[in-house]
């Protein structure tokens, strides 16, 4: 694990370039990023495809006649586990406008492989004589979903780790969920990976509750900004944890927390470090 202050590119760089897409994590590199933030999820033809979302977001997705998809209740009808890999590049997610992020530059853009984004970053890390990327992976993983929109957990990490390991990253990633089930078995199956619970704004548990509930103490702590204070940094601390609370993207509060002593910052912006 790095020991430098961690600075996490959420989903590359959604602020200013298409989310999880390839351009998106070229530009992180360039705003000097030490962790690829990322999500994941799992294609009918059991690829690792890098998505927030396992349907396609109306907010991003322009369908593949030219036009734009309309609602929610369309994207969920494109269920990215009832798809192949092939099935998904026809919907491009980096030209439709997103009012939320006025300065998101657009570029034409599909939902990558995982292993897409590794080649891609490798070659460019090789380009720029830098160390290899650290990549903080997060599973979408719902607990009612199953069958649904992913398979169950245990074969949803075996396939996130067959890449993992297929590219020797083991040292370089970490892997975080909001469902601590595919957690659990990562411990069990893969214990050299270091684990991250992401924890809501909604979650009024204490951080003692919450190790509880996941069965063993994680290597870092990943909650939203605004449950951050310095009991809690504290607590992290003394348990040898890690806290790095997402998604940070005001400059004065990513200067407020560093002070704090966070040891990361998640952000849509990287260019605010």
């Amino acid at each position: 694990m790095v020991n430098e202050f961690d600075k996490q590119g959420h989903r590359g760089c959604r602020g200013l370039m298409p989310e999880n897409t390839l351009p998106a994590m070229v530009e992180a590199l360039n705003l000097g990023v030490t962790t690829i933030e990322l999500d994941v999820v799992i294609t009918k033809d059991e690829k690792v495809l890098v998505s927030h979302e396992p349907w396609f977001n109306p907010d991003i997705t322009t369908l593949p006649g030219g036009l734009y998809l309309k609602n929610e209740k369309e994207g969920k009808a494109l269920n990215i586990y009832k798809m192949t890999y092939a099935e998904t590049r026809s919907y491009d997610v980096g030209l439709k406008p997103y009012p939320r992020f006025p300065d998101q530059k657009r570029v034409p853009a599909y939902k990558p492989l995982l292993s897409e984004v590794i080649d891609t970053i490798n070659a460019e890390m090789m380009t720029r004589r830098r160390p290899p990327m650290r990549y903080n992976i997060e599973l979408k993983v719902q607990r009612d979903a199953d069958g649904i929109y992913q398979p169950e957990p245990k074969r949803f990490i075996d396939l996130v780790m067959e890449v993992v390991n297929r590219y020797g990253l083991e040292s370089y990633v970490n892997i975080q969920s909001f469902d601590f089930r595919p957690l659990q078995y990562l411990r069990q199956k893969y214990p050299p990976i270091p684990i991250a619970i992401l924890i809501d704004g909604q979650d009024d548990r204490s951080l003692d509750e919450q190790i509880k509930r996941l069965g063993f103490t994680p290597e870092i702590y990943s909650p939203y900004f605004a449950l951050v204070n310095r009991t809690l940094i504290d607590d992290c601390h003394s348990r040898g944890i890690k806290i790095i609370p997402w998604t940070v993207n005001k400059k004065e509060k990513i200067m407020e927390l560093r002070e704090m002593g966070v040891d990361g910052i998640i952000t849509d912006y990287p260019n605010l470090f």
